[in-house]
């Protein structure tokens, strides 16, 4: 996601802008020994279930992502870094993410989650405060740079809606824009998920890009593969997580106000079942 905002709410000419810069590469990162940027994009197409309807394309939401940030897991780092900071995080924002801190803090249980991790931004800023973090991500390659640039911090490769993660193990869990590649139908089955992880009352925050239509892309952010970024209202992620056992403690809405941002900044911190 992933920071899972950053290049996520960039418009196209923008990200398009920053990926014209990278050069070829000789070698696909993700598969060692397949030369080339064109032959490395077949690979990783193979990563990738695209169907379609009536002429719409309707892609694995899961593949997509991972074959996306798999392909463009440098150039994202170079874009956002690898910590939270004041070039891709509002103030407010990171207000929110120290509120979050300070919950978990108050709990006997300090394990955290940071799903959809990235290259570990949000884990880290946790970390930093005390918390025992886990990061998960969808791609081997975020997993990889989130490994290296936070050696202290353990990562795992999982996704949202599976988390290998046992029951009731976590305080809390951070997904950081993790959510604009989950289709709405989709979100009340990753919630329960989260619900399931959670100890009795653990408390969760989300981040995503809220209102406006969906986007899809047919060259994702230069990758050469389709991806579409889903906009949530606040008040249908409010009403999935209710649905899936959630007590909602606070709501906020940001408008547009970084370079890079495209659409209103949504955020929830709720409690999960128990509380």
């Amino acid at each position: 996601m992933r920071l899972k905002p950053a290049i996520f709410l960039a418009d196209e000419r923008r990200v398009s802008d920053r990926l014209s810069t990278r050069p070829d590469v000789p070698e696909c990162d993700i598969h060692p020994g397949v030369g080339g940027r064109a032959t490395a994009r077949s690979a990783c197409l193979q990563t990738l279930a695209v169907t379609y309807c009536c002429g719409v394309p309707s892609e694995d939401h899961v593949s997509s992502d991972r074959a996306v940030y798999d392909m463009t897991a440098e150039t994202y780092v170079q874009f956002a870094g690898t910590e939270i900071n004041s070039l891709t995080e509002h103030p407010i924002d990171r207000s929110l993410l120290l509120a979050f801190v300070e919950l978990i803090r108050s709990q006997a249980v300090r394990r955290v989650a940071d799903v959809g991790c990235g290259p570990g931004r949000v884990a880290s800023l946790m970390a930093d405060h005390g918390l025992s973090v886990l990061g998960v991500d969808v791609s081997p390659a975020m997993i990889a740079i989130a490994s290296a640039a936070h050696p202290h911090i353990e990562f795992v490769e999982g996704q949202l809606d599976a988390l290998p993660i046992e029951s009731r193990a976590l305080a809390g869990a951070v997904c950081w824009y993790s959510i604009i590649y989950t289709p709405q139908y989709r979100l009340v089955e990753a919630f329960k998920e989260l619900a399931r992880v959670l100890i009795p009352g653990g408390h969760l925050l989300l981040a995503f890009q809220a209102e406006g239509e969906s986007l899809h892309r047919e060259d994702a952010f230069g990758s050469g593969l389709p991806l579409t970024s889903y906009r949530h209202s606040v008040s249908e992620v409010v009403g999935h997580l209710e649905e899936s056992g959630f007590w909602i403690s606070t709501t906020a809405i940001r408008a547009a106000e970084l370079e890079h941002e495209t659409t209103s900044q949504g955020f929830v911190i709720a409690s999960g079942p128990g509380y």
